[in-house]
């Protein structure tokens, strides 16, 4: 199947062989589905915290990093933000195609997009483009002013450097909001921030010029030192293309390699050493008077992973210094009954006897932990928290996408649609064991958790691959934890009209 050319293409990627040719039989086999065995519900395996006890958490997370916790923030931030005005690009084109204003208008998007365009964070940038007020200019040419790379660029900059929120004296980007958000947990005792962004290469400089812009005047608002950090997703993590034929497809300049998904960025989370890390979206930002509800359920989230955490390290330790016939059945009962009831993994039936009992133990005590918050479903899309069974037979939590369902299953389409919560990224990670070395996360990747798609490059169609995502598969094997967290947590800007949001307009508006 491949050439001389074709090998030393692939190496010079950083990657095997092997690793492709499984690529390619994922194509041929496609991905299982993953067997749900129902909801995780507020009665069954998600937490709702107390005022108390969220307060609580909250301390010792503070007083954790007090101590010199290191606590880090991770945020995928390379998405361009052409999805985000897919309703303007189409009006943009009807335009130019010839039809009227009146007609484009009838769009309900449009509309709104038009008659609220001054309560954008970007219309002055229009404005000022334009010499006048832009409400003054026709849709076309606020159109193209707006999205095209002689106006804003808007079409093709990441979400991370729009303008979204407007303030009596500023405009941020969701890039500093999420700066100003990160120092109040993602600071050390020493009062310094760690914010980690991955970004595209071919953004990577914008970025960059963007912090520096601002850097000095966050640091002297926020009284902190910012410390942030860029990374790419690795061109070894790109995925091979193929034909319908599930043969490689390929261009004038070889193989054709995609890239992966939000899945690849488990590599580069996997470089990050922290104690804890704290994981969300570049687009899931508020303004400030909406902050504190954000920022007191990360605080006690994190909390609560240190507390689970300290239980775990002790059992890690045991299970390291001790022979299996060093363990008394009670302790063993204990065990179990803290990881079915608390780490959310069931046993699989087979295992019965003592030594199997204790290897179970001792492998599912030793890896990295993540606390993930979950909203009420009120009809977003996406993925949600479900029981699911493992390749070894256990029973877990899991975060599940709706492409690894199996919707034409009655069964498990009932499981699925009886989910009461939902996947807002909200996620809390600690990444090392009780002697403080770090996991490699890759080594807890369900493989067999990608995604296939169809696509196709001029006017040839093709599939592409995605890896296990982020917070499904690339996290499969780590024990899970769910919380209920408030739905104000969650505010993603997935089309330029949720910028119009209360939840994203000045307090005063």
């Amino acid at each position: 199947m491949f050439t001389e050319n074709d090998i030393e293409q692939i190496e010079s990627r950083g990657v095997s062989i092997k690793t492709i040719e499984r690529q390619i039989n994922n194509f041929v086999e496609g991905f299982p589905f993953l067997p749900l065995t129902a909801p995780a519900t507020i009665d069954n395996g998600i937490v709702r915290l107390g005022d108390e006890e969220t307060e609580s958490y909250i301390t010792v997370f503070d007083t954790a990093v007090d101590d010199g916790l290191i606590s880090l923030k991770f945020v995928p931030a390379s998405g361009a933000a052409s999805r985000m005005f897919k309703a303007l690009f189409a009006a943009k084109d009807e335009l130019e195609a010839g039809a009227s204003e009146r007609e484009v208008k009838s769009d309900d998007a449009i509309k709104e997009f038009v008659d609220n365009l001054e309560h954008f964070a970007f219309y002055k940038d229009l404005s000022d483009l334009a010499g006048k007020s832009a409400k003054e200019l026709p849709l076309l040419d606020i159109l193209n002013q707006l999205l095209s790379d002689d106006g804003l660029c808007y079409g093709s900059l990441p979400k991370g450097l729009l303008k979204f929120h407007c303030y009596e004296d500023a405009i941020r980007t969701p890039f500093e909001e999420h700066c100003v958000e990160g120092v109040v947990y993602a600071e050390d005792k020493s009062r310094e921030a760690r914010i980690h962004f991955t970004v595209s290469p071919e953004h990577q400089e914008k970025f960059e010029e963007h912090l520096a812009s601002i850097k000095d005047y966050y640091e002297s608002e926020c009284n902190s030192k910012l410390n942030i950090e860029f990374s790419c997703q690795k061109s070894s993590t790109d995925t091979i293309a193929v034909t319908v034929d599930n043969e490689p497809f390929r261009t004038s300049d070889g193989i054709l390699f995609r890239p992966a998904g939000h899945g690849a960025l488990i590599a580069n989370l996997n470089e990050l050493d922290a104690d804890v890390i704290f994981i969300k979206n570049i687009d899931n930002v508020v303004p400030d008077h909406l902050k504190p509800e954000t920022i007191k359920y990360k605080k006690a989230l994190a909390g609560l992973l240190l507390e689970i955490q300290q239980v775990i390290y002790k059992y890690q330790e045991a299970f390291e210094h001790h022979k299996v016939e060093e363990f008394s059945s009670e302790y063993l009962d204990k065990a179990v009954f803290f990881l079915e009831n608390t780490l959310n993994t069931k046993l699989p039936e087979t295992i019965e006897d003592k030594d199997s009992k204790v290897d179970f133990l001792k492998i599912k005590f030793d890896r990295p932990i993540r606390v993930c918050g979950m909203v009420k479903n009120e009809g977003e899309p996406g993925g949600g928290p479900f029981w699911a069974l493992n390749p070894d037979g256990s029973i877990s939590l899991q975060v599940v996408e709706s492409s690894q369902i199996d919707f034409d299953n009655s069964e498990q389409k009932e499981i699925a649609n009886s989910a009461t919560h939902f996947n807002p990224v909200d996620l809390i990670c600690a990444v090392k064991n009780f002697k403080g070395e770090k996991y490699n996360l890759l080594d807890y990747v369900d493989p067999a958790t990608g995604f296939i798609s169809n696509k196709s490059l001029n006017g040839k169609e093709l599939k592409a691959q995605e890896l296990p995502g982020l917070w499904n598969g690339a996290m499969a094997d780590w024990n899970t934890f769910f919380v209920e967290v408030p739905i104000i947590t969650f505010n993603p800007v997935k089309t330029v009209n949720d910028l119009l949001r209360k939840e994203h307009q000045p307090k005063n508006r």
